[in-house]
């Protein structure tokens, strides 16, 4: 049994559901042992767009890295996700963040992510469900990657429009 851990972001309709719904689905096809709080995010990169609610996911699965990914895809596209540029704006997103201590750069597959550790709103979630597991290019712990971002990023702790800032 291989753990895999998977971010999970929303910013377009009800980003709450859209996110309890993901996971829902992630279940049908993987125990999940493991989910973070959700956070209120502002976006990167493309900044024109609504505030995202992200989380963290962990799933125990006996697929390959590539079938997971393509699974994902298929949540992704289930719900409506529709790609149109970098960083457009998303009903949902899944993103393979780790699988074990697995190193993987295929085309279209990189684990870990390749930006797990820069991210605030992936590394506070990460923190929060599993602060000792190791970045296995980095060899450094969530919760130290987490103490070594800059300070002043913006991640809120959400529940149901109350929010605990972070960071």
């Amino acid at each position: 049994m291989t753990v895999a851990y998977i971010g999970l972001g929303s910013n377009m309709g009800d980003r709450e559901s859209n996110l309890a719904r993901a996971v829902r689905l992630l279940s049908q096809s993987f125990p999940v042992p493991a989910a973070s709080s959700v956070y209120l995010t502002e976006p990167e990169g493309y900044k024109d767009q609504p505030d995202y609610l992200n989380s963290v996911v962990c799933v125990d699965t006996e697929a390959a890295a590539a079938d997971l990914l393509k699974e994902l895809n298929g949540i992704e596209m289930q719900m409506g996700r529709r790609r149109s540029f970098a960083g457009a704006p998303r009903v949902i997103d899944l993103d393979l963040l780790l699988f074990d201590g697995a190193i993987i750069n295929q085309p279209g597959l990189e684990v870990p992510h390749p930006r797990l550790h820069s991210r605030a709103f992936v590394l506070v979630p990460m923190a929060e469900i599993a602060p000792d597991v190791v970045h296995p290019v980095l060899h450094k712990t969530m919760k130290e990657l987490l103490a070594g971002l800059a300070p002043g990023y913006r991640v809120e702790k959400w529940e149901h429009n109350k929010v605990e800032r972070s960071g």
